[in-house]
């Protein structure tokens, strides 16, 4: 009769070298697991990210600009006139605009503190129209208003309340700005497309011109367009702002730097994959060495069972699905680390968790793949030992 392997007996017959040496087994799927994971986590931690930024700039708007000083022709800072709020403010397209300056001045906890030990904070004279144009949120207390202004109030950036030891307003703080004391009434959230004022301590013009000499010439001013006209109202801001000298001004759409932030994450993550298919590939050898180690070392079983009759093919097939599983079981176990890791890192930075489907496909399916073309040449030798040269190993 011509001999027959079945379906139901393969399977066991192929896992009597992953049973009897458990440890190496576990070794060679540890190899395809980090390249699986490697994959997974990249393809997961990206896609958060990138809903991250995409829900930045939905929730901000691409219509937002910003109107800054430039450089000379002779490469020094140029100064926007003390017309230019005023004037970009009036331009037609615009909804709505806020003028900031910075001062030559720190904040201070108190007047204890050295000098030098600024925490890399700023102090910034801003308009009462800020938090409406950058549809900014304050954390506690209250934005600066008409009336204000008018009074030594700060409001502090997120990360400069939390450098100055500020958590609540409600028992009116004080800091030390420049020689002065000012009362603290509010604390912002951060703002995502102007991280500059994170770090700033926010004064009225009337304070800042009475107690630190204030020209009135705006450093930055941040603009509110109408969507439509966004374009239109960004080519036109240079010369409203100064309109002797618009090559003095510069120009531009915060949103388009979380854009370039979605090109760089996309280039990092060829990258990274490209690095996760090198582990991929060197878990795939190792599988291989393993299995060649496994058929020298069983060649009194592959002779004993060809003498009862197994031939090539049912040996090749013994060796080949011994392959194949240890390349699945790496797939599962990778796609379990990298869904891991992925959940891991964008519950720490607040990101939505998204794994997409095609990751976890793909992994297993190139798990399953590099098993199978690593078990090839281990599974053709195997197939190739003639019955009386295995049974001389006896």
């Amino acid at each position: 009769m011509r001999s027959r392997l079945r379906l139901a007996d393969l399977l066991p017959v192929s896992t009597v070298g992953l049973r009897s040496r458990p440890g190496r087994a576990a070794l060679s799927v540890l190899g395809v697991a980090i390249g699986i994971a490697a994959m997974v986590a990249v393809l997961g931690v990206t896609r958060s990210s990138q809903a991250d930024v995409l829900a930045q700039i939905d929730r901000v708007g691409t219509n937002l600009l910003t109107v800054a000083n430039g450089k000379t022709l002779r490469g020094t800072e140029a100064e926007l006139p003390q017309t230019a709020g005023p004037a970009v403010a009036r331009t037609q397209g615009v909804v709505s605009a806020a003028a900031t300056a910075t001062l030559p001045v720190q904040v201070y906890r108190s007047d204890r503190i050295p000098s030098g030990r600024t925490g890399g904070l700023s102090v910034r004279v801003t308009d009462p129209a800020l938090l409406a144009t950058l549809d900014g949120t304050l954390a506690h207390g209250r934005f600066l208003d008409a009336a204000l202004i008018r009074y030594p109030a700060v409001v502090l950036g997120h990360y400069a309340a939390t450098i100055l030891g500020i958590g609540d307003v409600g028992d009116r703080p004080r800091v030390y700005v420049g020689d002065r004391w000012y009362t603290v009434v509010g604390v912002l959230a951060p703002v995502d497309l102007a991280p500059e004022l994170d770090t700033a301590a926010l004064i009225g013009a009337p304070m800042a011109t009475q107690d630190f000499g204030y020209q009135g010439n705006p450093t930055r001013i941040f603009v509110r367009a109408q969507t439509e006209r966004t374009a239109e109202v960004a080519s036109m801001l240079a010369r409203a702002a100064d309109p002797e000298h618009p090559e003095e001004v510069a120009v531009s759409r915060p949103s388009e730097a979380l854009t370039a932030r979605l090109a760089v994450t996309g280039g990092t993550t060829v990258l990274l994959l490209g690095l996760g298919g090198v582990a991929l590939l060197v878990g795939g050898i190792g599988i291989a060495n393993v299995l060649v180690i496994s058929v020298l070392e069983r060649r009194g079983e592959i002779g004993l069972r060809r003498a009862l009759g197994a031939t090539r093919g049912h040996v090749g097939a013994q060796f080949l699905v011994e392959s194949l599983l240890l390349g699945a079981a790496g797939g599962v176990t990778g796609v379990v680390l990298g869904t891991a890791v992925t959940y891991a890192m964008a519950a720490a930075r607040g990101w939505q968790t998204l794994v997409p489907a095609y990751a976890l496909g793909a992994g297993l399916a190139a798990a399953a793949l590099i098993g199978g073309v690593a078990g090839l040449y281990p599974a053709l030798r195997a197939a190739r030992l003639s019955p009386t040269e295995a049974l001389r190993t006896l």
